[in-house]
């Protein structure tokens, strides 16, 4: 009995990967395939096996130009992004052991916002760093910022309340956003750069950008994977986790880092994408279950599907204008955080 209840688990398990396998790879095809231009599947899976084996295909060349040099690298740009968001939230939620806690109601996106739009504003560019100033900036500022709301929630709270640290991050993001709203009103030339990238967006970024991204998010996604074992313990409270032999400090501090860095890097390349970090890692627990083994992998592979899909949606649901991504996933998200807050309450009541 014992055999076939694990056996059953295990092809769940398969199934569910499989699942957010398909899922992506379906997201990827339809974000390359869809737009102005449209391009046939076929078309796409030969110019990028070409491409990758250095073959020349006997295809359409602006097929190949809209292929590898605008739709892909947007595509998997999105998927970096929604895969950060995603992963970061999960961690967050099962540190936290809150399903409202994400990169954007903790303040971590605000201030990686905080952090990226001073980088523009003042043009700073770290020599050492070159491309990477900005992302080096977003994820200091994102480090700051959460260590700050926890300080500010434990002087409120000794008990260090989940609710009294999302109140917090909520407080400090309202506080950051005006200060970036006050950068605006005192910046001239650079006053549509920083908009449009504090709208949300991965158009037209390029190789480069993931290039910027891609080191920060295997960083922070490997230490957060290392941790998920700790973050199931976690899950149940510090002190069940101190009992059973967990560094709660150590991990803590850990998890808090992963999730700055990828939170940063996201924002630094894409500009504020709100509620991919709550929704995600919510849904996917709701399927596959709350092991966060299973569910740190299953909600990259998710995010990353979601973003691409919402990025084909902003992209082409008023074509050939283009609404900023983070329109898309606040319509997505805003009732979902809606419906997590008032199960919440019933549940208390109940």
């Amino acid at each position: 009995m014992l055999r076939l209840f694990t056996r059953k688990r295990l092809n769940n398990k398969i199934f569910a990967y499989l699942f957010a396998a398909a899922f992506l790879a379906a997201a990827m095809l339809m974000g390359i395939s869809i737009g102005t231009v449209s391009v046939p599947a076929g078309d796409i899976i030969k110019i990028i096996w070409a491409e990758i084996f250095r073959l020349t295909p006997d295809l359409d060349p602006m097929h190949t130009n809209i292929v590898l040099n605008i739709r892909l690298p947007r595509v998997i740009l999105a998927g970096l992004v929604g895969a950060s968001l995603a992963i970061a939230g999960a961690a967050f939620q099962g540190l936290l052991r809150n399903p409202l806690a994400d990169p954007y109601t903790l303040g971590v996106s605000s201030g990686a916002s905080v952090g990226a739009v001073l980088t523009l504003f003042f043009g700073i560019s770290l020599p050492f760093a070159g491309l990477f100033t900005l992302p080096l900036f977003s994820i200091l500022f994102s480090f700051i910022t959460i260590f700050i709301v926890l300080w500010f929630a434990r002087k409120i709270d000794r008990s260090m309340k989940v609710e009294t640290i999302i109140l917090t991050g909520i407080i400090f993001s309202s506080f950051l956003g005006s200060l970036i709203s006050l950068m605006i009103a005192l910046t001239g030339e650079e006053l549509r750069q920083i908009i449009g990238w504090l709208l949300g967006s991965v158009s037209m970024r390029g190789w480069d950008y993931i290039k910027i991204i891609l080191p920060f998010f295997a960083i922070g996604s490997f230490l957060l994977l290392l941790n998920s074992r700790e973050l199931n313990a976690m899950s149940f409270g510090e002190e069940r986790a101190q009992h059973i032999g967990v560094n709660v400090h150590k991990r803590k501090m850990i998890i808090l880092i992963a999730g700055s860095i990828l939170t940063g890097a996201a924002v630094a390349v894409s500009g504020t994408i709100g509620f991919v970090g709550l929704v995600i890692p919510h849904l996917t627990r709701l399927l596959w279950g709350p092991d966060h083994v299973h569910l740190l992998p299953l909600s990259i592979f998710t995010g990353a599907g979601f973003l691409i899909l919402a990025d084909l949606l902003a992209r082409t649901i008023i074509s050939p204008t283009e609404l900023p991504i983070g329109v898309i996933t606040a319509l997505v998200g805003a009732p979902v955080f809606g419906v997590i807050l008032m199960n919440r309450r019933s549940e208390r009541r109940g």
